[in-house]
């Protein structure tokens, strides 16, 4: 996997072409570059001098000696580098932040992180079918308990799904919001469903629920984005959808789409089921006293 501190490699080979020329100033530049790679892809000629202690116009030498008319042009060069590497280390947060803040540089940053969305929710419609989602809300429908599991930011989508699923008149269980896992998965059977979220890179947990659920004949579902064809065992049933590229924010907007439709299609098949259920809570809650939570 290509880390983001391949970008000092980069440096490296421009500096390999022109060491002849290059000054004590020069030097000094190299080593705060060197140093921390996506700050100075992020830093201006100005900031970089002073923090090597050197002239500012020392930085726009350099970058003329390395080949570029400015060091503008310079920064652009480490900033394209930076969202190519970032690319393939999506579980580094600097270097995702780091590429999302280049991103935003030219039009703002809500702007990138609307335009971010909605490119990302577009394509949606050409990569998940009405098909997929019924085959979701299928398996759903005929399950005596439904699991679901989502870790680190997913845990939040894996804590939705469950409480609409309740609200809508089924056994969910959120196992992501639970100390201890055994209690529970002790009790999976055939008639059940584990559906697992799993975004970035496959942790080991949802390898090893996978092969509970297997071992007990459950339902496996699985939403995830790229990363989740890497997933052993496969599940029965997926949803695999990119949840943006290089440098795009990489938030839950997509799978939470996905999953609202698989909800809703779920009440459209379910006969009543999910909208007596919703009525039924919302009756209840209206007549608690004020003092418990809604």
């Amino acid at each position: 996997m290509t880390k983001p501190r391949e970008l000092p490699h980069v440096i490296t080979d421009l500096v390999a072409r022109s060491e002849a020329r290059l000054t004590d100033a020069d030097a000094r530049l190299l080593d705060i570059l060197l140093q921390d790679p996506i700050r100075a892809a992020m830093d201006s000629g100005k900031e970089i001098a002073a923090r090597a202690g050197v002239h500012p116009a020392s930085a726009v030498r350099l970058a003329r000696r390395l080949g570029f008319q400015g060091y503008p042009e310079f920064r652009a060069f480490l900033q394209d580098k930076l969202i190519d590497d970032a690319g393939g280390d999506f579980d580094n947060p600097a270097a995702r932040i780091s590429a999302r803040l280049v991103r935003a540089e030219k039009g703002g940053i809500l702007s990138s992180i609307l335009d971010s969305e909605i490119g990302a929710l577009e394509q949606v419609r050409h990569a998940v079918s009405d098909a997929d989602v019924r085959g979701f809300a299928k398996a759903l429908h005929g399950a005596q308990r439904i699991f679901v599991y989502g870790l680190g930011h997913s845990a939040a989508l894996s804590a939705l799904i469950a409480l609409r699923l309740r609200r809508s008149g089924y056994d969910a269980v959120d196992l992501a919001a639970l100390p201890h896992l055994a209690e529970f998965l002790t009790e999976m059977t055939g008639r059940d469903v584990l559906w697992l979220l799993s975004f970035r890179d496959p942790r080991p947990v949802v390898s090893a629920l996978l092969r509970i659920a297997t071992d007990r004949s459950a339902t496996l579902l699985l939403l995830s984005d790229m990363n989740g064809l890497r997933i052993e065992p496969a599940p029965e049933r997926s949803i695999t959808v990119s949840r943006g590229g290089v440098g795009h924010s990489q938030s839950l907007v997509v799978p939470m789409t996905i999953a609202n439709a698989v909800i809703l299609d779920l009440a459209a098949i379910d006969e009543g089921r999910s909208l007596r259920s919703l009525e039924k809570f919302r009756s209840f809650r209206a007549a608690l006293p004020p003092e418990i939570p809604r």
